[in-house]
This record gives structure tokens, C-alpha cells and sequence, in this order.
């Protein structure tokens, strides 16, 4: 909410990231951006060209937007970071939008296994 609160809606993501990542930091909670992802296939691992936006004390996925209409192909990207990582719980965030509580989605794993 302070991110959002000091810029507003239409700026690029990565600015909103930079943002956000400052103001954990000062909050004193640990964050870590791009964030690869090792995708396997059978045991073997076919990629690490993916990148989680931000990881929050190694258990929550914040997957950023700043796009006029949050799409399926949204949820589906973070549901699938939260599968391939098996983080408990992931949050989409969409800073462009003019009621920033309706930009805040909680997405839970239904695949976390402990």
C-alpha cells in the first residue's frame, strides 16, 4: 500500500518493484528479486529462464503488474511459479489500478506439500 500510495497507478512494473524491494528492506523483512526458477522435466532440469519478481522471506511469491486488466494468463503464471517452487502462497499485484485493494489478489498452492 505505501508504494502504491506514494506513486498511484501508471508507472512501469520494474519501478514499482524497485520500490516495493526499498521499502521491505526498511521494514526490515527479506526480500529477494528476480528470482530464478529451475524447471525440471523427469529429473532433469530443462531451464532457469524464469524469474520470480519478488520472494519474501523465502516463502511468498509476489508476481507484479502494472497492466490496465489483470488477464487469466496472470493467475496461471503465478500458480505455476507456485507449483514449480512449492511456496505456500503467492500474492498478484496489478499497481495500475485506480482502487489498489482490488489490484491485491491472494493466490494459494494448492499443490504446497510441506
Amino acid at each position: 500500500m505505501e508504494v502504491y500510495n506514494h506513486f498511484g497507478p501508471g508507472l512501469l512494473e520494474s519501478l514499482y518493484e524497485k520500490a516495493l524491494i526499498l521499502e521491505l528492506q526498511m521494514r526490515d523483512i527479506r526480500v529477494e528479486s528476480q528470482v530464478p526458477v529451475q524447471v525440471t522435466y523427469k529429473g532433469n532440469i530443462i531451464s532457469n529462464d524464469y524469474r520470480l519478481d519478488l520472494l519474501v522471506d523465502d516463502l511468498i511469491i509476489l508476481e507484479l503488474k502494472s497492466v490496465t486488466e489483470l488477464a487469466p494468463v496472470h493467475y496461471k503464471q503465478l500458480r505455476t511459479y507456485l507449483k514449480l517452487t512449492n511456496k505456500p502462497l503467492g500474492w498478484l499485484i496489478n499497481f495500475n489500478e485506480n482502487d489498489f485493494t482490488h489490484g491485491m489478489i491472494k493466490v494459494p498452492n494448492r499443490y504446497f506439500r510441506p
